[in-house]
């Protein structure tokens, strides 16, 4: 049961990076579609946006591990 826990636990960090990253990166790439002036501005506002996001998927990975080993 515990797997199952640890499983969940990483699948939906997963998903819900990648699909937050999508949207994120759709924004930036509307907003520099319509603001060329700005694109340097957008990418990097978007690059820290992602790191933010992996960096909280890679914590609930660490999460799930640390519940699998129980401590």
């Amino acid at each position: 049961m515990e797997f199952l826990s640890v499983a969940l636990a990483v699948v939906v960090a997963a998903l819900s990076s990648a699909f937050s990253q999508g949207i994120a990166t759709k924004a930036a790439m509307e907003g520099i579609a319509r603001q060329p002036e700005a694109s340097g501005d957008i990418r990097t506002t978007l690059i820290l946006a992602l790191a933010f996001m992996e960096a909280l998927t890679l914590f609930s990975f660490v999460v799930a591990i640390l519940l699998w080993t129980k401590i």
